[in-house]
This record gives C-alpha cells, structure tokens and sequence, in this order.
C-alpha cells in the first residue's frame, strides 16, 4: 500500500487490559528489607504522579518478550496504585516488514536485505502518524508515554506536541556498531527529538550521539508468579507435556490446572503442533531444548545441526525446539519463512537423527495457557539452550536459571548480563557448531554439574532479574522526570 493510501482512520490503538499483581506476594521471595524499599518508592511516586497516567504502547500484545515484560510491569505498577495503561497499535503487513528490519540491523544484520529509502520512511511515518492521532485523545499534558522499540519510535513528535513526557524504551541493540547498525539509527534518529529520555537494557547499546543525561539503563525481570514462571509439581509437568502430545500419554489426559494472572484457574487444553517422526519424547531421556521466537537471529536450524551433528550418537539425548503458532505473532513477518527452513533442515537430517529432535508450535488462543505450556517443558529440561545470533537480552535464560536449569547460551547481548561465572555456559561463537556440540555433549554427561549450576544459577536470577529491581528503576525514572 502506497504511503498516501494509508486509511488513518482504520487504524486505531488497541488498550490491552491486565489485571492487578499483588507487590505483597513478592516479600517472602526477596526478604523485608527488599520489599520496604519497593513500598516506599511506590507510595513516592503515586504521591507525586496523582492525577496523571503512564502509557505503554507497543506493536504486539503476546508473542514476544517485550508483550510478557508489559504483563507484569503494568499489573505489579496498579497494585501500587499508579495509573498505568497499555495500547497496541495497527499497521499493514509493509509498515511490520519495515520495522521488521529496522529491528535486524539494530542487531547488526542486513535482515531480508531490503530498502530503508525514502518510501518506507513515509510509510513508516504515515503509520506512526495515524496511531498518534488515534491516541492523541486519550492522553493529558504530564502524562508519561513508554513507546516500546521502532515500531512506536514515530509517535514520538505528535505525543511531545500533545504535551506527554515521551521516553523510548529500547528492547534490542548490538555492542559494537556497524553499516546495519548504523542504517537503522539514520532512520530513527530524527523521530526520537521529542523524547524526555531513553531506556536500554544494556549501556553497550546505546548510540554515541544519544544525550547520556537522558539515558537509563534497565534490565529486563521475570515475574516468579505469572503462569511462564510458578512453581509446577514434577507430575503437573508430566501431565502437561502429555496433554500437549509432546511425551507419550499415560493412563490420566485430563486438562491441567494453572494460576492465570488474575489469580483464577486456567486449564492446559490445547495441543501443540509437532512435526516428528510419530513418537513421542521419552520422559526418561535427557531433553535439551530452546525456547524462542521462530526468528533467524535465534538460529533454531543452527541448533538443529549441532545437535544433530556434535551430540547425537555421543550421548543419550533429544532436542526440543520450541516456538510460537507461526502467523499468531502480528509484528514477527518472518515467523513463517524461519519455521519452513527449520523444517526443511530437519526433513533433511538422517532418520536416526530426525527420530531424536522435535519441532514444537505452541497454540497463542491463550496466552496464559501458552506460557504454562512453556513452562512446563522448561520445568522437564535437562538443558536450555539459547543459541543466538544476536539477542537484545533474552530473558528465556533467566527463565531456565530460575527454574534452576544449567543452561548453555551464546556470548551476545543481554545473555552476558544474565549468566555470571558459575551460573551457566556461555559460548564464545554461536556460528561454532563443533564448539556448541562439544560442550553440550560434555555438560549431559555430568549430571551432578547440571544439578550444581542449576541451584546457583536460581540464586543469582532471585538476586538480580526478579521484578522488585526493574520497577524500582522504573520508579525512579517517573519520579525524575515528573520532579523535573
């Protein structure tokens, strides 16, 4: 669609509702002093902050880490009686190639190779532009406005004019630049004049030219109590994985109960997709497994062929590779793409190789149900791999550590942030596939060092990714900004 054919008055911004999480149910995990410190930051800021709102706004409502991030910041941030609200916006399927590949090349990657010309900056502008104006109404003069990543990035000059404090918050980057990375900032840069600040998850991402005195640095948190992250007895795992058709059925199917949110019941239902040879996984072998978009920067076939060249036939093991529906995650176009050559790849592998690793689609109808899925399959790991090429930060690892799993991941991004000495494996260079099979074949063979990494790989996630750290930092950013 031409940029001038863009129907503004189709698009419009879609309020995503998340129910209250108690900041209470936090303080037997990270102890009273911890917990002191969170109440009396979020009694400052709702005094100071009374009467006006905090918007987050961001291209998708489930799929990706971003979506599950939102989840828990905007329901812990209600209980503390803060007005905080979440909009998603529109756009057409040439507006999400684009920003699409702004995202690669923030990662350093030429992505699908395509323009970031003149056409797709007034594509890209018309969007944003119409999204703008379609919120525009909502807000008042004071509010703060989170835009989530290059997809929002546009709004940022109509939301300013409007009178909001407008900050960009940046999920994705790369270390070190390059001609990618450098193209995407060209397109960027000058729809970023209006913000009042910045927020990266590593300092290492942010640009040179970016005013250092209107940065913040925050990472990521999981939240221990959303349905991704509660504890699940050994035979609620079991159940689940044969409810889902991932392990052989045994003599009780029935659904299984999960935690939703907003604290009422949910049932594991659906079945997943899973493209295999006919059978099942067998509970008793040792399962690695990686848990991610299907994204060429996650490198899923690479882990295939490592798996399937370096371990396979070494040890006794079995590969999950585990991602969303294809097509159900509305910003991600090349969903679909990555999956057909992740099947091609393992069309491909020798039958006794294919028999041993299993392609999984989970159902995105509920997003609940989806996560109590993953966790589940995360709960049964032996390994969790998160062998990516780039990553923004990947708080899958911390995911696996909290579930006191030794995990194996590539020495990019956020990964670093998250793995420290003793806590899990970092690979040097993910395109390595003899170094990554190497080491995974080494580490299933030391069942005692799995089970010592896992328990202090828990402690360190308790230590430094649970929730009470990211909204503490996000409360003083508001309280900055709203003092200034």
């Amino acid at each position: 669609m031409p940029p001038s054919e863009v129907p503004h008055q189709k698009l419009t911004v879609r309020e995503v509702k998340v129910p209250a999480r108690s900041l209470s149910r936090l303080e037997p995990l990270i102890g009273a002093d911890r917990y002191g410190e969170l109440e009396r930051a979020a009694a400052l800021v709702s005094r100071k902050f009374r009467g006006h709102t905090v918007w987050n706004v961001s291209s998708t409502s489930a799929g990706g880490g971003v979506a599950e991030m939102l989840q828990v910041l905007v329901g812990y941030t209600l209980d503390a009686s803060i007005d905080i609200r979440w909009l998603v916006i529109e756009g057409d399927s040439e507006f999400f190639s684009i920003t699409k590949r702004i995202h690669n090349r923030l990662h350093g990657v030429a992505g699908d190779g395509g323009e970031l010309g003149a056409s797709e900056a007034a594509h890209y502008s018309d969007v944003t532009a119409a999204n703008a104006v379609n919120m525009i109404g909502l807000i008042q003069r004071g509010d703060v406005v989170l835009l989530h990543d290059p997809q929002t990035a546009g709004m940022t000059a109509p939301l300013a004019e409007a009178g909001a404090l407008v900050v960009w918050r940046c999920h994705i980057g790369r270390e070190k630049t390059n001609e990618w990375t450098d193209q995407a900032w060209s397109f960027l840069r000058h729809h970023l004049d209006g913000c009042v600040g910045y927020v990266f998850s590593m300092q290492e991402y942010v640009p040179a030219w970016m005013d250092q005195g209107r940065t913040w640095v925050i990472p990521p948190s999981i939240d221990p109590f959303s349905p991704k992250n509660q504890e699940m007895a050994p035979n609620e795992v079991l159940r689940t994985l044969r409810r889902i058709g991932l392990i052989r059925a045994g003599a009780e199917d029935s659904p299984v109960v999960f935690t939703r949110r907003d604290g009422t019941a949910g049932l594991v239902q659906r079945r997943a997709s899973i493209l295999s040879d006919g059978s099942p996984l067998e509970p008793e072998t040792p399962l690695v497994i990686q848990v991610s978009r299907w994204d060429k920067l996650k490198d899923m076939a690479g882990v295939m062929r490592g798996f399937s060249s370096f371990v396979a036939g070494r040890v006794d093991a079995q590969l999950a590779l585990v991602g969303p529906s294809t097509g159900e995650v509305a910003d991600d176009p090349e969903g679909a793409e990555v999956f057909a050559e992740c099947v091609a790849t393992w069309e491909e592998l020798p039958a006794a190789e294919r028999r041993l690793v299993k392609l999984v689609t989970l159902p995105m109808d509920d997003v609940d149900e989806n996560a109590s899925m993953v966790n589940a399959i995360q709960r049964h790991a032996t390994v969790v791999v998160q062998k990516s090429l780039a990553e923004g930060f990947g708080l899958t690892v911390a995911e696996g550590m909290w579930k006191a799993k030794a995990v194996l991941a590539s020495k990019v991004g956020g990964i670093t942030a998250q793995i420290a000495p003793g806590t899990g494996l970092l690979l040097e260079d993910p395109t390595d596939l003899p170094a990554f099979g190497d080491i995974l074949a080494a580490l299933l063979e030391r069942p005692a060092e799995i089970a010592e990494l896992g328990t202090r790989a828990r402690r360190h996630v308790l230590e430094g990714f649970v929730g009470d750290k990211h909204l503490m930092r996000y409360g003083h950013l508001i309280e900055q900004l709203v003092s200034a």
